[in-house]
């Protein structure tokens, strides 16, 4: 995971990137592991933690719909960049386990970057313990990160 994060450091850095994350299922180990990167300080803007449904709806604009859908990573997502004046953010929602979740399965998973090129969703559906399923939602979302960071940095003139 670290050598994505540093890959990701090193881009942000490069090309003056700022950076923020939303997370629910993930609760707060993609910033750990962004924090942990290079020089995180000049490019990391910061997170949310929005375990909790309200938490989503009050502080990222979430609306009300399931919380593990494209429409509430796409909400949490373009919040937090807004919210933390970031050139491009990460969300996390999904199912870590061991059970469903409102007819969720285990390790249904839902991701958007967001920036100024607009939003890229993706749903993955993990398998295994719910650590797991968490190291691979991590994983993904700076795997995510890193590909949006490329997009606008090849786009800019």
């Amino acid at each position: 995971m670290s050598a994505i994060a540093d890959q990701l450091a090193e881009l942000a850095e490069r090309h003056g990137l700022t950076v923020a994350v939303a997370e629910s299922l993930t609760a707060g180990n993609v910033a750990a592991a962004l924090g942990a990167a290079p020089d995180s300080a000049a490019w990391f803007r910061g997170g949310v933690i929005a375990y909790a449904t309200e938490v989503k709806q009050r502080v990222l604009d979430v609306p009300d719909v399931p919380v593990v859908s494209e429409t509430a990573a796409t909400a949490m997502a373009e919040g937090v960049r807004a919210l933390m004046d970031a050139d491009i953010a990460v969300a996390t929602t999904g199912v870590g386990g061991p059970g469903p979740q409102d007819g969720e399965p285990a390790g249904s998973v839902w991701f958007c970057a967001s920036s100024r090129a607009g939003v890229r969703t993706s749903h993955r559906q993990f398998d295994g313990e719910p650590e797991k399923i968490l190291d691979q939602s991590v994983q993904y979302a700076i795997e995510l990160l890193l590909s949006m960071a490329e997009t606008i940095t090849d786009s800019a003139p």
